[in-house]
């Protein structure tokens, strides 16, 4: 029985999912303080999914990309996880057993500097809207 997206996996089903040993897992832990398996007593190792898309990551910009484990490092110390998924060309997800890449999403249209056109101040009117019913709903949650 398969398991599912949300599962844990033991250290030998991560490092089938990502691509790489296991021995190599355990390498980045001592190199790459972001890695934090869950541990149970005995030492042994369980991978949440995020875990997981994160070594993905590592292996797309290590193994993929010929990054030095240097640059990495300095990378998620002055950028952040979130940069490194976007150097990796979007986080890898799951679907099913197989791991995909992320679709990049496709930048918006930019108008010309002057006056916006009529889709984005739509956009900025409902991005408007949504933001002050969140701070309605934060001061309402505050305040009782």
């Amino acid at each position: 029985m398969a398991k599912g997206p949300e599962a844990f996996r033991t250290i030998s089903e991560a490092a089938e999912e990502v691509g790489v040993p296991a021995h190599v897992l355990r390498f980045w832990e001592t190199r790459f303080s972001i890695i934090r398996p869950m541990k149970r007593a005995g030492g042994r190792r369980f991978y949440r999914p995020q875990d997981v898309t994160l070594l993905r990551t590592l292996r797309v910009l290590l193994h993929d990309q010929g990054r030095s484990i240097k640059d990495v490092q300095q990378l998620s110390r002055s950028e952040g996880v979130r940069a490194l998924g976007v150097l990796a060309g979007g986080f890898p997800h799951v679907t099913g057993d197989r791991s995909v890449p992320a679709e990049p999403a496709a930048p918006p249209a930019i108008a010309a500097p002057g006056k916006p056109d009529e889709a984005g101040l739509r956009r900025l009117a409902a991005a408007r809207d949504d933001l002050l019913a969140v701070k309605r709903r934060l001061d309402a949650l505050l305040s009782g």
